[in-house]
């Protein structure tokens, strides 16, 4: 970053790790700020279709050329670096140094940035002067690299905080919210703990959900977002607390608030991709709970049809499991994703059908599979297509050449 002239020092940074959730915290905190007349970065991973959608300005994810200008500035770098002994960025060291020269070069005043994996070793900690750390939900994943307890995984999230500067943080495992709690205070940082019990849910319908947050601050102001998940509720939560506790530095007011809450777009996170038509990138234990959950509530109401697939480095006999003990399905086809990491078809098939579910239809093609699934759905029903955000990619790339 250095020989790169320190593009990160030309913008404010708002960092954000977790496990789950952190995506859609920093759409809420980006939609926030943009509503308020702020220019902003934001950055984030893993992309569904293209690669650029990592990179967006003001919401607008960049252009091929703004990509390419970027790469090939950080690619002269790399080049000298390994000329000189040095060693070659990772994949992940490289977006993150081309991040920083797009959002400086676009003149950016924020950016919200998402971590890679973990935190403590996380590149994105090379910005070492964020306006606040925000940490969403900490479950198990990713534990061959960050630990084998929450307590462990939640230590290495807690390393993207900073002396001094705020921590506003999701309190709801008591293992996690111990470590953040321990972590802040030996650094000097004010915190700020938010748990459900912090919010109130007034409604959910099939078009987002209406809560509101137990603070002083606010008082009865009742919040709109246009997502159906009863999770999303903690993410925009720790959004809205994010733009209290910087309102001395970022002035926002209500208005601009609750309008950049209800505007949030978010892809592939119970993201409702057509009329009845849901896709959710869940993936793992904590993630498929969050969907399952989601799914209860719109069962008494509608038959659900589900797409599924998942890759092999994922527990996908689990999801299935819990998937199939707590939602009735109508239908359920299985389809195949991942390259090499690719699970056929057919044993997926085969743990929904061990697991009671009489329809089940495997197709390995994606596009076939999904055009039977919405076939499925019929007028009166709801499709969920889960298990894997390359699954969410697919299908995305799918809508976007029928409408092309």
């Amino acid at each position: 970053l250095k020989r790169l002239g320190n593009p990160q020092d030309k913008f404010r940074v708002i960092h954000v790790a977790g496990t789950n959730g952190k995506g859609s915290t920093c759409a809420f905190i980006t939609s926030v700020l943009r509503e308020a007349g702020y220019s902003c970065g934001l950055f984030t991973s893993p992309h569904l279709v293209e690669i650029n959608e990592r990179f967006q300005i003001n919401e607008e994810v960049i252009d091929d050329d703004t990509f390419l200008c970027a790469f090939e500035k950080v690619k002269k770098l790399s080049d000298e670096l390994v000329a000189e002994g040095s060693y070659h960025p990772t994949y992940f060291e490289t977006l993150l140094l081309m991040g920083m020269v797009i959002f400086a070069e676009a003149g950016v005043d924020y950016v919200t940035l998402e971590t890679g994996l973990g935190g403590r070793l996380d590149a994105t900690t090379a910005v070492e002067d964020p306006a606040a750390c925000v940490i969403t939900s900490i479950s198990l994943d990713h534990m061959q690299y960050l630990g084998n307890t929450v307590s462990e995984i939640a230590g290495e999230k807690a390393g993207i905080m900073v002396p001094g500067v705020p921590v506003i943080y999701d309190g709801n495992d008591p293992d996690a919210a111990v470590v953040m709690r321990e972590n802040a205070e030996k650094l000097g940082c004010p915190y700020y703990e938010l748990k459900r019990e912090d919010t109130e849910i007034h409604k959910i319908t099939k078009d987002g959900i209406r809560f509101s947050l137990k603070d002083e601050t606010y008082g009865d102001t009742v919040f709109d977002i246009p997502f159906i998940a009863r999770y999303q509720v903690m993410n925009a939560a720790l959004a809205v607390k994010t733009i209290q506790v910087l309102e001395d530095q970022i002035p926002v007011s209500l208005e601009a608030l609750k309008a950049g809450m209800a505007k949030t777009r978010w892809q592939g996170r119970m993201e409702t991709v057509l009329p009845g038509v849901i896709v959710d990138g869940a993936h793992n234990e904590d993630g498929v709970e969050k969907f399952v959950e989601t799914a209860e509530h719109f069962q008494k109401e509608f038959p659900l049809t589900l797409l599924f697939s998942a890759v092999d480095d994922k527990d996908y006999t689990d999801m299935i499991r819990t998937i199939c003990t707590r939602i009735r399905f109508r239908h359920v086809i299985v389809t195949q994703v991942g390259g090499y990491r690719k699970v056929p078809v057919e044993e997926l098939a085969e743990i929904f059908r061990e697991d009671g579910v009489p329809e089940v239809e495997a197709i390995e093609d994606v596009p076939a599979a999904f055009e039977r699934a919405v076939k499925e759905k019929g007028e009166d029903g709801m499709l969920f297509c889960v298990g894997s955000l390359y699954l969410v990619g697919e299908i995305k790339a799918v809508i976007r050449r029928k409408k092309l």
